[in-house]
């Protein structure tokens, strides 16, 4: 299994250059990617900006969204930014994409919430389109510039629906889960295997997911601060997130095995606290 590691973009009042630093001293270990998380009624960074800032200062790692609310957003533009920073880095780009769920980031944009799954999947036919070269109608020509990896960035789509799981098999190259456990990982991606079948596609679907953590003095007291500040809005689900986060060396390596365990490709982990040396701290963890 690949493990990938959160940028700190999320976490309230960070500073533009720890990230940046963050990034440097990711490339420079065990770490396969780099994650950025999106909101928008939220004092993160954005996340295309902020994995384009990494990518500048880095060499190999991958960059990658996990996920981008793509409804948020206008779907030739997307498309645009999303192959110049796949051009930018040489190819690094994973974009993990969602419908979100949350109404205010709508009404903040603003952006129509009530048909977003809808919304997406025409987005998701036009960014292909773009990514491929093709013009998007006969008066509209081809939108550049070209990505570096052919069709378009790898593309993971997250999701607990039925409809999720069909935008998977007909768009994506992969499933991501986020957010919750392995058991609940596994059975989406699960659902996500069985339409990819069905579609006749040919292998597997990627599996990508995600999980919090957070090492050091103090780790989940500071990690159940920031949770229940991210996820205010949803109620007593946040103490549950916040219970679940392993913030020592033994509770880490255990929660990480869990999902090697269900078969997960790619582990992104999430940090709860904004200091340099929580990337030391994780990269001693999984090396």
């Amino acid at each position: 299994m690949q493990i990938g590691i959160g940028h700190p973009g999320v976490v309230p009042g960070v500073k533009g250059q720890l990230i940046l630093d963050w990034a440097r001293r990711a490339d420079a270990g065990p770490f396969f990617s780099l994650g950025s998380l999106d909101r928008l009624v939220y004092p993160n960074y954005d996340p295309l900006i902020t994995l384009t800032a990494a990518a500048a200062v880095t060499q190999r790692i991958r960059l990658i969204t996990t996920v981008l609310l793509a409804p948020l957003r206008n779907a030739g533009i997307l498309a645009k930014q999303a192959a110049s920073l796949d051009a930018l880095s040489g190819g690094r780009l994973t974009l993990g994409l969602g419908i979100g769920g949350r109404e205010d980031d709508f009404r903040a944009a603003p952006a129509s919430f009530r048909d977003r799954g809808k919304r997406f999947e025409q987005q998701l036919e036009t960014m292909k389109r773009v990514w491929s070269g093709q013009p998007l109608a006969e008066d509209i020509g081809p939108v550049g510039p070209p990505p570096v990896q052919p069709g378009g960035p790898q593309l993971l789509i997250g999701g607990n629906t039925p409809a999720a799981m069909q935008r998977v098999s007909r768009w994506g190259d992969g499933f991501i889960a986020g957010g919750g456990s392995p058991e609940m990982a596994r059975q989406g991606y699960a659902l996500a295997e069985q339409a990819w079948q069905a579609a006749g596609r040919a292998g597997k679907p990627r599996f990508a997911a995600g999980m919090y953590w957070s090492l050091g003095s103090n780790a989940a007291e500071r990690a159940s601060e920031y949770i229940h500040n991210y996820y205010a809005f949803a109620g007593p689900r946040a103490e549950q997130i916040a219970n679940s986060v392993p913030s020592t060396p033994e509770a880490l390596k255990a929660a990480i095995q869990a999902f090697a365990d269900i078969g997960v490709d790619e582990l992104i982990c999430w940090p709860c606290i904004a200091e340099l040396d929580q990337v030391d701290r994780l990269a001693e963890v999984i090396s």
